[in-house]
Parts: C-alpha cells; sequence; structure tokens
C-alpha cells in the first residue's frame, strides 16, 4: 500500500522505484483505508499492483539490500480517530500493546524462525515497531512460496505462528485455493488474510486497523477493501513454530 512519509509520498507498487531508491526492510503502511483516498488525490501510484508490475517485482525484488530501522510517525496519524471493524473481527485494547519484557512482547522472536525469515528483522517488526513492515515482496524472497505449493499438492492448509509465542494465528486457505491465497497476497505485497483465516482466540485488531496478537506480537494491519476485512500480515511476524507440538 502507499505509505506516507512527513514530507512525500512513496509507493512500493512502483516498480521504477525500486531502482532508483533502496527499499529498507522496515517501511510504513498504514491501516486507514481512506489513507488510499487520500494517497490518490495527491498524485500516488495505485495502492495495489497490476499483474505487470507484480510480475517486475518478483523479478527484481531480490535485490532490496538490509538497511538500519527508521522510525518515523505519520502526520496522517493525528487525523483518524478509532474505529470498529465489521464482525467477526475482534476488537482489542491499546494495552495490548504497552511496554513488556522486551519491548511490545514478554520474549524476543523464536531463533529458529520458519521459512529462513530473518531473525533482526522479525525482532524489530514483533517487537519495537507499531507502524513499519517487511518491504512489499520480501515474503516472496523466502522459501514460503514453495513450502505453500507443496502443502496444497497435500490437500493440507498452513497454520501460522506467532513469531513471538509460538500460538496459531491464522490457518490459510479457507474457502479459497492455495493459489487464490498466493495470487492475492502477490497483489498487494504482504501475505494477506480473510476473516475466516484468523484464530481469533489469539489474534486482535486495535482501533486504527493495527492487528497485533493477544501477546503483544505486531503482525501487521487491517485493510478492508470491497470483500471485506483483509490483514495484510508481515510473513516474519507468524513464522513462528509451535510450543511442544509439529507444525501444520
Amino acid at each position: 500500500p502507499p505509505f506516507l512519509h512527513t514530507t512525500r509520498i512513496k509507493s512500493t507498487t512502483c516498480v521504477s522505484a525500486i531502482h532508483r531508491t533502496t527499499i529498507i526492510n522496515i517501511m510504513p503502511r498504514h491501516s486507514h483505508s481512506s489513507l488510499l483516498l487520500l494517497a490518490s488525490a495527491l498524485g500516488s501510484a495505485s495502492a495495489f499492483t497490476s499483474p505487470a508490475t507484480s510480475t517486475a517485482l518478483r523479478r527484481t525484488i531480490a535485490i532490496a539490500p538490509t538497511t538500519t530501522t527508521t522510525r518515523s510517525m505519520s502526520v496522517l496519524d493525528a487525523f483518524f480517530g478509532k474505529k470498529e471493524f465489521a464482525s467477526p473481527c475482534v476488537m482489542g485494547e491499546e494495552s495490548i500493546m504497552s511496554p513488556k519484557a522486551h519491548g511490545t512482547s514478554a520474549t524476543p522472536v523464536q531463533k529458529d524462525l520458519r521459512w529462513k525469515c530473518d531473525y533482526e528483522t522479525a525482532d524489530r517488526i514483533c517487537n519495537f515497531n507499531r507502524h513499519y513492515a517487511e518491504y512489499a515482496g520480501y515474503w516472496l524472497t523466502t522459501s514460503f512460496v514453495e513450502d505453500a505449493r507443496t502443502v496444497a499438492k497435500e490437500g493440507k492448509e498452513i497454520t501460522f505462528y506467532d513469531s513471538n509465542s509460538g500460538k496459531p494465528l491464522f490457518v490459510a486457505p479457507k474457502g479459497r485455493s492455495m493459489e487464490d491465497f498466493l495470487k492475492e497476497s502477490g497483489s498487494h505485497g504482504w501475505p494477506s488474510f480473510r476473516d475466516e483465516e484468523v484464530v481469533w482466540e489469539n489474534v486482535r485488531c486495535l482501533g486504527d486497523g493495527e492487528s497485533v496478537s493477544v501477546d503483544g506480537t505486531h503482525l501487521g494491519h487491517n485493510l478492508p477493501d470491497s470483500s471485506g476485512n483483509r490483514y495484510c500480515i508481515n510473513l516474519v511476524s507468524v513464522a513462528g513454530r509451535p510450543v511442544g507440538g509439529e507444525e501444520e
């Protein structure tokens, strides 16, 4: 999705920008659907990647290096109030993300994350961050897609576990094929889940759209579209391994 710095708008869907600027592995992503309208009015690129752009992104995304995280609060945060999202989305309190022993969580992320996700990137996004994300297409540089297609051939679903606690957070695909899940995720830049794929026992949505685990892990944001709630989630946040059990 397009994102706003205090001075300018960039778009992660603009492939030419990938060549002109260094992609950092943490970038701001906003939860308000109204942002899309504002960005459009200011002349930003489309919020959704076109098929041609998506193909080009897959070819160029591997060049994105890891750089130091920078943190700047978007000026948009001051303009939008809290809101309730449509059921079955379960709303949570801001207190979930209160300071704990390790940022917003009690523990660091697991050392041996699934799909070869980077530990340091995961720990920053999960535990010391409220407004940033892995760069668009990061999940395509991991072994996730290959693993997902193998699981699909076996007629199974993938359970995504909290990278901190190991609790189940999402199960996908549900009500669609694996290819449909991958296609939608590819068009938006991040793994994208629907209401029926969320384990609501362990996931909450805050009033500004931030999606979090009940243990304080930053997951991503709810960016509803014409089909309903859509949870745009960092792969590094849901690449954990189940505690004391086998992966599903």
